[in-house]
């Protein structure tokens, strides 16, 4: 396409001149204009990334990538679930647990919670807990010792602290010669853990499964068997096939089914974001088209000769394109780079905004995370320069239609 006649003018009419210094500020405009958006693109799109990834990662933490359960509710046999379902190849783990929704009770303050029974020892293999606990261990929770592990924010509500008595009150009844009365239990509190999300950190206490069993009257029943897989983003693929391996007398579920709007509404975030942050790069591209136009109205005499000389409409047409590409390809790999050395230390650089002006972008206590995370994916940054530039090329269509149109007898008339 670039033919070396073609080539050498077009960067030659890029390179400023001292009597076109307006047009040499308009394409420095242009540049710098392509480059702000670029790197504003793959700087948000990093932190956007880092964001998502921290967010599953805490979900992770507390949520199996597997469950199986009954459409009863109660599963029987869960030993033989276990077994069955720790032979397929990409299960590393499985454990089995009891669920119920509750109310805790701690003095006058009173919550509702997700109250899971679970067995400490399998437990530990399919959920990363122990990263995640301010206070006690899992192993504190031993049968028949009543002991109970809340989220950071339940206890603060409740206002318990370690040792503390918690009523624990399920949706139960228990006859007795007085009538009816609510099935409750009194457990120490052993333990607090903070996972960062309020879902969990305020919405969930763990005890020992023998514990929730006694108190649900479920005896040597269970809610189902959580797994945990060696890929997360397998877990719809294994879901299915565990379905065909189990059939219809379970009920197969995954972590994406708990979560899947939420991470829809986060990636139509970052589509919709990049979408805005787009326009910077469209208005600078658009500032090429009057870089060009001025340009070719300037060189009408020049492009006449050229015509006359035997140019062909092609040849015109492909010397303001070079000028148009060459002036994306610096604005693109300009704002690359920046984006790239941005993105890559924007922690730092936003902690060293906030030494200097006094302030603070990331409360932890609404965002559940002191700081700014970033992760640079390929694909992203290949998306953003690649379209920066294709757009770039784009805009110099009009003007180089414009050039190859004009008429050499009506632009010499008057030289």
């Amino acid at each position: 396409m670039f033919h070396p006649l073609s080539l050498s003018l077009g960067l030659r009419y890029t390179r400023s001149r001292r009597q076109h210094y307006f047009i040499s500020f308009i394409s420095v405009f242009s540049v710098l204009g392509i480059a702000l958006g670029v790197m504003a693109l793959i700087t948000v799109l990093s932190v956007m990334n880092g964001f998502h990834h921290e967010i599953r990662e805490r979900i992770l933490g507390m949520t199996a990538h597997g469950d199986i359960r009954t459409w009863q509710g109660r599963l029987d046999d869960w030993p033989g679930v276990h077994e069955q379902v720790s032979q397929h190849p990409r299960v590393l783990a499985a454990a089995p647990y009891i669920e119920t929704q509750a109310m805790l009770m701690q003095q006058r303050q009173v919550t509702g919670a997700l109250v899971r029974g679970v067995l400490p020892e399998l437990e530990s293999d399919v959920v990363s807990l122990a990263e995640a606990m301010q206070a006690g261990q899992l192993e504190q929770l031993q049968p028949g010792a009543y002991h109970i592990i809340l989220g950071a924010e339940l206890a603060a509500n409740l206002g318990a602290r370690l040792g503390d008595k918690v009523t624990v009150l399920v949706p139960q009844t228990t006859t007795t010669i007085v009538g009816s009365r609510p099935r409750m239990k009194r457990f120490t509190l052993v333990g607090l853990f903070a996972v960062g999300m309020a879902e969990y950190d305020s919405g969930i206490a763990l005890i020992h499964q023998q514990d929730a069993a006694r108190l649900l009257r479920m005896e040597e029943q269970v809610s189902g068997v959580r797994l945990r897989l060696d890929d997360g983003w397998a877990a719809p693929a294994v879901s299915r096939e565990l379905a065909q391996q189990f059939g219809d007398a379970y009920r197969l579920l995954n972590w994406t089914d708990y979560h899947r709007n939420f991470f829809a509404a986060l990636q139509m975030e970052k589509r919709m974001l990049g979408l805005l942050l787009f326009l910077i790069v469209l208005i600078g591209a658009f500032t090429i088209v009057t870089t060009l136009v001025m340009v070719v109205m300037d060189k009408r005499s020049d492009i006449a000769i050229l015509k006359t000389l035997g140019a062909t409409p092609g040849l015109i047409w492909r010397i303001f394109v070079v000028q148009g590409a060459t002036l994306g390809a610096i604005g693109t790999l300009l704002g690359g780079g920046l984006g790239l050395l941005l993105a890559t230390h924007v922690e730092a650089v936003v902690t060293q905004v906030e030494i200097w002006f006094g302030v603070h972008f990331i409360d932890p206590g609404v965002y559940y995370i002191s700081h700014l995370p970033s992760q640079v994916q390929a694909g992203d940054v290949w998306l953003v320069t690649l379209g920066a530039f294709m757009l770039s090329v784009l805009m110099t269509l009009y003007p180089a239609w414009r050039a190859w149109r004009i008429e050499p007898a009506a632009a010499l008339r008057y030289e």
